[in-house]
């Protein structure tokens, strides 16, 4: 059984939603908990299904509870449908990709939007590029999807919602339903970085400290870095003794935030002293390493188990702004 923020996020839909559907009773949970919480089994997600394909052809609240009970709504009916508004919206997709192709040659010969084109646009962005400003540069700007893009932007602020659901239905950030959420977002941000660690480092700097600016609230925050975490506490165990985890718990616990400032000025070094030469190097080196152990001790085996998780299991690369061009160069500032 699935509570309401758990099913949410795994549908990547809002609780809100889900609420509705229930006030009209379009999907009733199956049963409820002692404390009242909606609990969702196989049938209602089954029946969400439905209805969420229904309303993708277009169909009302109203005419979608009328159809789910016809011969028109069974599961086989659905997916018939499904593949056949599929090969639909993919011939679709071709024409509107030679449209847009059509106006953008209108535009490389002088045309521009309209004005009310511009303002529905800089209304969208302005505010989130005005903080993204100050931490990046133009270039960089134009490969961070969550500013140029509105389909971006909208799929972050559908994850932020998800995240509000899990934490009011009391899910907590151990459950498979956070950590399924927590893989999601590590991948779209893998993706809206491209994979770059440098600018994954100045966007978790910059979120930081501007949590509220970019509609990053402190508990939204907290509570995707844990359900991230418990994701990758799954991947080490398979690597590491219970002490050395219960040791990382307790970093995350007391240090843990001295991590995000620390690579980001590692990130900086690098692009001011490639070869790690300079004593700003060392002494970023020496604070690392300081932080790496008080995390995962000193014990040779355990550092070694812990560096060929790293390089074993890419998820848990993904995230901090960590490549393998840094460590590369920490090895250099620690050795020279």
């Amino acid at each position: 059984m699935l509570k309401v923020g758990e099913l949410a996020a795994l549908a990547n839909l809002t609780v809100r939603t889900l609420h509705h559907y229930d006030n009209i009773g379009l999907l009733r949970p199956s049963a409820r908990s002692d404390a009242g919480y909606r609990l969702y089994d196989r049938d209602d997600v089954a029946r969400l299904h439905r209805i969420q394909a229904l309303r993708a052809f277009g169909l009302s609240l109203a005419d979608i509870a009328l159809t789910l009970d016809s011969p028109a709504g069974s599961p086989l009916a659905i997916v018939d449908r499904q593949l056949e508004a599929l090969e639909t919206r993919m011939a679709e997709a071709r024409r509107l990709r030679d449209q847009l192709l059509r106006v953008r040659a209108e535009l490389v010969r002088g045309s521009a939007p309209d004005l009310s084109t511009w303002l529905t646009t800089l209304e969208n962005t302005m505010d989130m590029i005005n903080v993204y400003e100050r931490y990046f540069t133009k270039e960089e700007l134009e490969r961070l999807p969550m500013v140029r893009s509105d389909a971006a932007q909208a799929q972050w602020q559908a994850m932020v919602e998800q995240v509000r659901g899990l934490i009011e239905s009391q899910v907590p950030p151990n459950s498979d339903a956070a950590k399924a959420f927590a893989l999601r977002w590590l991948q779209t941000f893998d993706r809206d970085t491209g994979g770059d660690a440098a600018l994954q480092a100045k966007l978790n700097a910059m979120v930081e400290r501007e949590q509220d600016a970019v509609g990053m609230p402190a508990q939204i925050f907290g509570y995707v870095k844990a359900a991230v975490g418990e994701l990758k506490f799954d991947t080490w165990a398979k690597y590491l003794r219970p002490e050395v985890l219960d040791r990382m718990r307790r970093h995350i616990a007391t240090r843990g935030e001295e991590w995000t400032p620390l690579i980001a000025q590692v990130q900086d070094e690098v692009k001011a002293d490639p070869d790690a030469t300079g004593p700003r190097a060392r002494e970023l080196g020496r604070q690392w390493m300081d932080l790496f152990h008080d995390m995962v001790g000193t014990d040779p085996q355990d550092v070694d188990a812990f560096r060929k998780a790293t390089a074993t299991e890419p998820l848990l690369r993904m995230g901090p702004g960590i490549g393998d061009a840094t460590l590369a160069w920490l090895r250099k500032a620690l050795s020279a």
